[in-house]
């Protein structure tokens, strides 16, 4: 994927929003090397109001790069660890008693920001977990029977580490379903990885973006901008049968226990949309539908186990149903 975004207002110049959100790769590649496919999946999160799952082993700065997006996009950001102690209420907030005036008070949570890094979702208990089950769908926390709206825009980035499973709580389908996106993050190529050092070995401080020369190059009114110009981009009548097609051959494949739900479809069209828009388009055509397919799909089907004991993967079955449903002309 490719692109860039930020927050909420009226209009602002349909080129302009789009000329701003591109800017943010090479704003971004100022701290974080050679991860331009994860930052336009961000990018589309925002402009689709999603939520994105981020994969990848320790150490290959995934939470330097939401950090530095949020920086690029002028967004609040905050981080939270899940741990197997942490409690719903440290995530969403809870009401202190106030002796001064002997009532209850809310306390807002980290959930009160624009982009909430969840790190290592899965090391906490389904308790905790199910705390954000409100938050990703509604935009709100309920306490007392109140209730209390997040910031727009807001997304929940939740990363997991893919080789360590002891001491994890898998995350049960219908919080994974809750994702838009599940973004690979890669170890860096050889050259890339040589530019790491280089930047560490000249002073680079992952802890000062400022430092770096990260700075905003997006608005909150070029990001509102951008959201009405993609629920704008035209999808014509074939496409919305190639969508459904593709989501119900996901639920007759043989090697899949899960397939793709109607929301998976819902979610397969509006990244489409982004990623049109992005890519400079006023309508989604099938090479949209197939560039955002593995991302938008990947975490909401699930592979029979005798299937994922032979070493198939879900991209594999993605890439066998793509290749097999008819693609409209």
């Amino acid at each position: 994927m490719t692109g860039p975004v930020i927050a909420a207002a009226p209009a602002a110049p349909q080129p302009d929003a789009r000329a701003a959100l591109h800017r943010l790769r090479a704003e971004v590649a100022k701290a974080v090397v050679g991860q331009d496919a994860v930052v336009t999946g961000l990018v589309i999160a925002l402009l689709c109001r999603g939520h994105v799952l981020l994969e990848g082993v320790p150490g290959v700065a995934k939470t330097l790069l939401i950090r530095t997006v949020a920086t690029a996009l002028d967004l609040d950001s905050k981080r939270v660890q899940f741990t197997p102690d942490l409690m719903p209420g440290d995530v969403t907030g809870s009401l202190i008693f106030d002796p001064h005036t002997a009532a209850f008070t809310f306390r807002e949570g980290p959930v009160f920001t624009n982009l909430l890094l969840s790190d290592e979702i899965n090391r906490t208990p389904p308790k905790t977990q199910s705390a954000l089950l409100e938050v990703m769908e509604e935009r709100q926390v309920s306490v007392e029977g109140e209730r209390r709206a997040l910031p727009d825009p807001f997304i929940v980035a939740a990363t997991q580490n893919p080789v360590e499973y002891e001491g994890t709580y898998p995350l049960p389908e219908a919080q994974l379903d809750r994702f838009l996106l599940k973004l690979t993050v890669p170890l860096p190529s050889r050259d890339e990885e040589l530019g790491v050092l280089r930047a560490h070995h000249a002073g680079f401080d992952p802890r000062d973006l400022a430092a770096a020369g990260v700075r905003p190059v997006a608005t909150a009114a070029d990001l509102a901008a951008a959201r009405e110009a993609v629920g704008r981009v035209h999808v014509a009548e074939p496409l919305f049968g190639y969508l459904v097609d593709l989501c119900r051959a996901t639920r007759a494949t043989p090697a899949l226990e899960l397939g793709a739900s109607p929301r998976g479809a819902t979610a397969l069209l509006n990244t489409a949309k982004a990623w049109s828009w992005l890519a400079g388009r006023d309508h989604v055509t099938p090479d949209d539908v197939k560039a955002v397919a593995r991302p938008t799909l990947r975490h909401r089907l699930r592979l029979r186990p005798e299937v994922e004991l032979e070493g198939v993967t879900v991209d594999a079955v993605l890439d066998t149903v793509l290749a097999t449903v008819p693609t409209p002309r």
